[in-house]
């Protein structure tokens, strides 16, 4: 049992940052690896950025250069730095945390890049 809590969504402009935030409790023993997916309206949910428990990470092509995902493993939380943001950007993003048997998901959190 895993849950997961994010924040630090919101409204930016383009070119601006958000750092989003997701603490993980239950039974961390158990998560391999963490990231962040989103869905923007009538598309289908992507993997943004992961990063495994060695600290190994991979990005989607459309923010390689601008987001950076890391992890606090003592604090049980992984953040994602978003910056230069485009209104492409747009959409709820939704925490993750995996393990050997099961995908956990957190609530989500909307991002907004609108001038």
């Amino acid at each position: 049992q895993v849950q997961l809590v994010e924040s630090g969504g919101g409204l930016v402009q383009p070119g601006g940052s958000l750092r989003l935030s997701c603490a993980a409790s239950g039974s961390i023993f158990s998560i391999n690896a963490m990231g962040w997916y989103r869905q923007a309206p009538g598309k289908q949910r992507e993997l943004v950025a992961a990063i495994t428990k060695g600290g190994s990470t991979n990005y989607a092509d459309s923010v390689k250069g601008r987001f950076t995902i890391s992890r606090d493993n003592a604090k049980n939380t992984v953040y994602l730095q978003m910056n230069s943001l485009k209104p492409e950007d747009t959409a709820v993003y939704y925490c993750y945390a995996g393990t050997p048997t099961y995908d956990w998901w957190g609530q989500g959190t909307q991002v907004t890049v609108s001038s």
